[in-house]
């Protein structure tokens, strides 16, 4: 009977592991990544944008290839008339060829436009991976941050639990009164508010990283990287010549200065003349049956292939005005690209400033916590023995819950900085998704 009890036991605990309210998944940030952009929903619709760009790319679509046409008919006709009646059938087939020879190099100026084209798109690929990494990292240790907040507020909470048992204890010796209880039960009642608010931010912070990574079933993630920030050392120098080399913005504005430099060629080409050629071959087969003979058949042919030159004396200044047009936004684009040259080495002279404060911040809220913690230890000491009061020791409660907060905030705020460091200079992707 004992061990029949036993093995049911057994399996009912296995049931409940293997239930998914219980069973954890464990989850890297490096699979945290690579999930996101695998399944994020923007990585897919610029993908796939990335794919139209490329199958955009080629020498039909500028427009080098002949246009080949292939055409049919059939034709039924009955004639009443006073002299004799017939019938006709006739059948047309013809193929046409239209081709444009030359064209002020248009053909050419396109082809290298397109090309230009599918740079940008994967440039825009690598924006929108480098934005997607950079949200995972920053999701992924929130969720470490609401945890490890809550794992504070439940430990004061649990605090706070333990003095007011103790206090219910005194005032049932006589040595408490009302006063002292209903203080340390609002106490209490206040941390345990906390905590439950806690664990709602914690459930966010997982239903935000679900949602970067396109995971829909919310399993119950067990993140396995620590919550910890790691200060590197950087000299502005540095950062700012390897965002100059890698930024892709900043080369997104170098491609988009190279298209203002296709498109004014292409204003330039409208001057040239254009050589086309027009080439086909129709064929007819006509077939007469009259009332009083038999049917009759006549085939005929017809090839024709003709060269023509144009070339557009005037056009009301059109051209002109096209063409001055294309140059004056070329010359804006290169006013946007020393804009965005400037704009970029402000920010990250602002965010490598942030940089090296909040690297000092986390020194000092490491420091602050020790001293909270060794002076919660005492106080509490103090608390059990007698030595202070209930007041005294919420005061400790509250200034370590503080510095607790203070000091978790500081590690996801250096973390937050040296991300935006990274993708500012370009190596997101190579640090987090190698």
């Amino acid at each position: 009977m004992k061990d029949t009890m036993i093995k049911n036991s057994l399996l009912i605990l296995l049931m409940l592991m293997a239930w998914p309210g219980f069973a954890q998944q464990d989850l890297s940030l490096t699979d945290a990544i690579q999930t996101a952009l695998k399944n994020n929903y923007d990585v897919q619709i610029t993908r796939q944008d990335q794919n139209i760009a490329e199958i955009k790319n080629n020498w039909g679509t500028a427009g080098r290839y002949p246009y080949i046409n292939l055409s049919a008919d059939s034709r039924f006709n009955s004639n009443q008339n006073d002299n004799e009646d017939f019938t006709q059938s006739q059948y047309i087939g013809s193929v046409s060829m239209n081709w444009t020879l030359f064209d002020g190099f248009s053909v050419r100026i396109n082809k290298q436009k397109l090309e230009e084209l599918e740079k940008l798109s994967k440039q825009n690929t690598g924006i929108m991976l480098e934005s997607t990494i950079q949200s995972v990292i920053l999701a992924y240790y929130s969720v470490l941050l609401e945890k490890e907040k809550m794992q504070v507020y439940e430990e004061v909470m649990s605090l706070s639990e333990d003095r007011y048992q103790k206090i219910m204890m005194q005032k049932d010796l006589g040595s408490a009164v009302t006063y002292d209880v209903l203080q340390a039960q609002n106490a209490y009642l206040a941390d345990k508010s906390a905590y439950l608010l806690q664990q709602v931010a914690y459930k966010n912070a997982i239903r935000d990283l679900n949602y970067l990574m396109a995971v829909s079933d919310h399993p119950n993630y067990k993140l396995t990287d620590q919550f910890s920030a790691i200060p590197m050392d950087y000299t502005l120098d540095e950062l700012e010549q390897q965002m100059v080399a890698n930024n892709k913005s900043l080369k997104n504005q170098y491609i988009n200065q190279n298209l203002l430099e296709k498109a004014v060629a292409l204003a330039k080409s409208d001057y040239s003349p254009s050589l086309s050629f027009a080439g086909g071959i129709t064929g007819s087969r006509v077939g007469t049956d009259y009332a009083t003979r038999s049917l009759s058949w006549n085939n005929s042919a017809n090839f024709y292939g003709n060269f023509t030159l144009s070339f557009n004396l005037f056009s009301g200044g059109t051209r002109k005005r096209a063409l001055q047009i294309a140059q004056i936004d070329q010359e804006v684009g290169q006013v946007e690209l020393a804009q965005i040259k400037h704009e970029l080495t402000n920010r990250l002279s602002n965010i490598f400033e942030y940089y090296q404060v909040r690297k000092e911040l986390l020194k000092v809220a490491k420091e602050n916590l020790k001293a909270a913690e060794l002076n919660l230890q005492i106080s509490k000491e103090k608390f059990d023995s007698g030595a202070i009061n209930s007041f005294n020791y919420r005061d400790v409660q509250n200034i370590y819950l503080n510095a607790a907060l203070q000091e978790l905030e500081a590690i996801y705020n250096f973390i937050d900085t040296h991300t935006t460091l990274l993708r500012m200079t370009g190596t997101i992707i190579q640090q987090y998704n190698p």
